[in-house]
């Protein structure tokens, strides 16, 4: 064993290791140093570039309804201590010149009325949901302005059938995915019966038993049979089997192969989810929430 002196000197030879890159200067006050340290331009992770991409240049469009009428001041007076917060949603994506045009997050301050649209609506339309159709597919074809971070709320005060307002998130997929931006949303809302608890979903537990333990041999089976149909499947799809023309396949449009984009809404029953649910023998969201 070594001496304590020995370990001590060797101690202090060594250098910290820093997991975040950083830039800091001292600043002298009342006496004593301080560090003021500024974190460097993070760059961005190989899946946000790739969805910077001409053919993967993909945008995430929620859309909720509200039973009464958004108050606009309200919701930009949280959205600046709750999504904000989030350093994705106050960064700006630039290039980087020395770095061959390397792409990098940029925190900057945020102006909420270049973020937060409210359209002027005329409540005398015809068919307001047509209106609302209308507006977010001409959402799916235009693109955000890289002058600031590539999010936007749309706030639509026009009663439609199904609620008293809409609002709509566009967001570049490069700040996240679906989950992550859904566990973002649940973060920044609030239960109305307590402003300060955040909102829950119901949990069901499962009745049904271990597959693994109970069908054991046969459930195992049918895992491998499965998995060796499906890799087949795929093998052949990639090489001369192409996908089943439908009427969601779309058309193409001057050869980029992606077609015009409209949303419709439909209103389906909770009971014929579960009916196809039960029948395919699935888990599904909307049987934990009903």
């Amino acid at each position: 064993m070594e001496p304590v002196g020995d370990l001590d000197s060797r101690q202090q030879a060594l250098k910290p290791i820093q997991t975040k890159r950083s830039a800091g200067r001292e600043v002298e006050g009342d006496g004593k140093k301080t560090k003021d340290i500024e974190e460097e331009e993070e760059p961005l992770s190989p899946a946000a570039r790739i969805f910077h991409e001409p053919c993967f240049n993909v945008y995430v469009i929620a859309i909720a309804g509200c039973k009464t009428r958004i108050n606009v001041d309200v919701v930009k007076a949280n959205l600046g201590h709750t999504l904000l917060k989030h350093p994705r949603f106050s960064s700006l994506q630039v290039k980087d010149m020395k770095k061959d045009g390397e792409m990098k997050w940029v925190r900057t301050k945020v102006d909420l009325d270049k973020h937060v649209i409210v359209p002027t609506l005329h409540h005398t339309i015809d068919s307001p949901d047509k209106t609302v159709e209308d507006y977010i597919s001409n959402l799916s074809k235009t693109s955000i302005e890289f002058s600031k971070p590539l999010w936007e709320l749309h706030i639509l005060n026009l009663k439609t059938s199904d609620a008293e307002s809409i609002a709509v998130f566009r967001i570049h997929h490069s700040l996240g995915d679906g989950m992550s931006l859904m566990s973002l949303v649940l973060a920044c809302s609030r239960q109305i019966s307590n402003p300060e608890a955040l909102p829950t979903l119901p949990v069901k537990k499962s009745s049904n038993p271990d597959p693994v333990n109970s069908g054991g041999i046969w459930w195992t089976i049918q895992l491998v049979w499965n998995t060796i149909v499906d890799v087949l499947m795929f093998v052949a799809t990639a090489l001369f089997l192409k996908d089943t023309v439908t009427p969601l396949s779309g058309g193409q449009e001057k050869g980029d192969g992606l077609g015009s984009r409209r949303f419709v809404y439909r209103t389906v029953s909770l009971d014929d989810i579960k009916l196809i649910k039960n029948g395919m023998k699935t888990v599904s969201l909307f049987w934990k929430l009903a």
